[in-house]
């Protein structure tokens, strides 16, 4: 999967910005995405990796999901509890994809893993 924004994360930052509030990722993640009761989404420490289709499968399935789907994690963060699943919540992928264009316009250093995922679904590195 890839971000239809990802040429253009900081154009979407504000409708991003607005759909992550929207959904309380700031409940967890910080109003920013800073931090708060789970991790930062502003430093380089992405528990599954911080490309496209793990980012959107984490989003959409709740990290749980994505256990049982064979990924595992390759970064080491404090996490007081699993990311809950959205994908019932978040009603388009369109609109996920925006949360993800903010979280990009907010940590641009996660931009260098976009295209390059970690794992794939069976938990296979590439």
């Amino acid at each position: 999967m890839h971000n239809p924004y990802n040429d253009d994360v900081t154009g979407m930052e504000e409708v991003g910005h607005k759909k992550y509030l929207s959904y309380s990722c700031n409940g967890c993640h910080g109003g920013g995405g800073g931090g708060g009761m789970c991790p930062p989404l502003t430093n380089d420490t992405f528990v599954y990796g911080a490309d496209d289709d793990t980012l959107f499968r984490l989003i959409a399935l709740g990290s749980d999901e994505l256990q049982k789907d064979g990924y595992t994690r390759v970064r080491k963060e404090i996490v007081t509890g699993p990311m809950p699943p959205f994908g019932n919540i978040i009603k388009t992928s369109d609109e996920l994809w925006r949360v993800i264009a903010f979280i990009r316009a907010k940590n641009p250093s996660s931009m260098k893993d976009v295209s390059n995922p970690a794992q794939t679904p069976g938990g296979a590195a590439e």
